[in-house]
Parts: C-alpha cells; sequence; structure tokens
C-alpha cells in the first residue's frame, strides 16, 4: 500500500507481518466462536495474541511515521475515517450476505447453479447503474451517493427477512437483490473519488490501497463470524438468516449514517478536513 511517490523508500515488512498475523489470529478466533457458539480457551488465547499484534502493529506504525505501509497521519482528515468506517460496515454485511445467501439457497433445495444465478443480478445491476451514479456524484458530489447508497442497501437487506427458500425466487430474493444492487451501486461508483480527495495528494495511493484493504477486512471478519448462522440446522436455520439480514442492515444503516457525518456538503469533496 505504498505510495508511488515514496517508492525509494524500504517495504514496511514488519508492519505487514504483524498485521497479517493479528487478522490471521483474529479471524481464525472468530471463527471458531461463531462456528461453536462458546468460547474455548485455545480460542480466546487466539483472539487476545490477535489484538496484541494489531496493537503492536499500530506502535510500529507511528514510530516510521511516513514511512510506514499505513501512516496514521491518514486519520488526520475526518472524511477519510469517515469512508473507512463506512467501507468496514458495508462492505462486511455485503461480504456476509454473498456467504449466507448462496447457503441458505441450496440447503433449501436450490442446485449450486441456480443459486448462483440467483445472485447474479447483485452484479449485474451494479455494473449497470455505477455508470450513471458516477456522472450524477460529478455533479452533487460523493456525500449524497455515499450516504443514501448504503441505506437503500440496508433495505435491502431487510427486505430479505421474507427470504423463504421453498418459496417464489421472484417474490422473497429477488426483490431484496435488485434494491442491494441499487444501493451498492451508488456507494461503489464515487468511492474511490472519494478517498483519493480526502487525504492529500503524498498518500493518495496509500489511502486508496488501505480503503481497498478494509473493505475486504470486512468481508473477512464477516464471512468468520456467519458461522453461527451457518452451524443451524433445520427448520432453525432461515430464521437465523432472517436475524443476520436485520444486522447487516443495521450495519449498511450505519455506513451511511457515518458518511453522511464525515463528508463536506459540498459537491468535489474539497480539501482534507481535520477530524
Amino acid at each position: 500500500m505504498a505510495d508511488s511517490g515514496r517508492g525509494d523508500q524500504p517495504l514496511d515488512w514488519i508492519g505487514a507481518l504483524l498485521v497479517t498475523l493479528a487478522l490471521g489470529l483474529l479471524t481464525w478466533a472468530l471463527t471458531i466462536w461463531s462456528g461453536h457458539g462458546h468460547a474455548e480457551t485455545m480460542t480466546i488465547v487466539a483472539g487476545a495474541c490477535g489484538v496484541v499484534l494489531l496493537l503492536l502493529f499500530l506502535l510500529h506504525e507511528r514510530r516510521r511515521g511516513d514511512r510506514a505501509m499505513m501512516p496514521l497521519t491518514l486519520f488526520a482528515s475526518r472524511p477519510f475515517v469517515g469512508l473507512t468506517v463506512m467501507t468496514f460496515l458495508l462492505y462486511g454485511a455485503l461480504g456476509g450476505l454473498l456467504v449466507l445467501l448462496p447457503y441458505i439457497l441450496i440447503t433449501g433445495g436450490y442446485t449450486p447453479l441456480q443459486s448462483g444465478i440467483a445472485v447474479l443480478p447483485l452484479p449485474i445491476g451494479i455494473g449497470a447503474a455505477s455508470r450513471l451514479m458516477g456522472r450524477l456524484t460529478q455533479r452533487i458530489g460523493p456525500r449524497l451517493p455515499l450516504s443514501i447508497g448504503p441505506m437503500v442497501t440496508g433495505i435491502g437487506f431487510a427486505l430479505l427477512v421474507r427470504l423463504d427458500p421453498q418459496g417464489s425466487y421472484w417474490a422473497t430474493v429477488f426483490p431484496g437483490i435488485l434494491v442491494i444492487a441499487l444501493g451498492m451501486a451508488g456507494a461503489v461508483a464515487p468511492l474511490t473519488t472519494a478517498v483519493l480527495s480526502s487525504v492529500d495528494g503524498r498518500h493518495t495511493g496509500t489511502a486508496s490501497g488501505f480503503n481497498s484493504a478494509i473493505a475486504r477486512t470486512g468481508g473477512l471478519i464477516a464471512t468468520a463470524l456467519v458461522g453461527a448462522v451457518i452451524s443451524q440446522a433445520g427448520a432453525a436455520l432461515v430464521p437465523a438468516f432472517h436475524v443476520a439480514v436485520i444486522i447487516f442492515a443495521g450495519l449498511a444503516g450505519a455506513a451511511g449514517l457515518a458518511a453522511y457525518l464525515t463528508l463536506p456538503s459540498h459537491a468535489g469533496g474539497g480539501e482534507p478536513t481535520p477530524a
């Protein structure tokens, strides 16, 4: 995640190792905990070690300053902080859904191919609407699209409480998928531009890479936690899914609120604002 302007600087191998080990341990601990429904001694130890390594990573990055793989000065920008929170929550919710929905459909009688086709309107809808949302963002700025888009996505998650694998796909699954696609299009198109404009020119490459990593991390942690739903069996599985999508809806709504409260209201994003 180093900037191209800092290509002559040595790579932050220690920072990369610390954060990789930290996220690996935390993800493993969350996966075991969510799958078993309780925390075992080894899970607690792994989680605690992950937290300690994450703190060591932050201390190491602070010491390296601008030579760090993740310069902490990025977080002096209020819009960057808000976009980081928004990305983590929104992509965490989406990542959890993309694991759970095909699983629920397959256990309900869909074939793997049918399950994949059932989710296909999501990427198609995002791709089709993103160009329009990109043009709109150029006119009005990223604040409203990045605020309203996640909230619309949250409505789509909430619509999936009607999901019944034995019922009609068009009545119980498709409406939620369609609304999620429209909402995500509102967030995906302006996100990169908003991130790049939220920091100074020296850190644009790092900011873009970090935001992408945060999106993957949110999905990774959500995937680890959905084991609590997958571990359910029989009649309890679909109600557990319904609870999960309500949680996802809340996360998406919080993501939109984070963008609304931290991004500048004028078009173009403006200069980085101190947090």
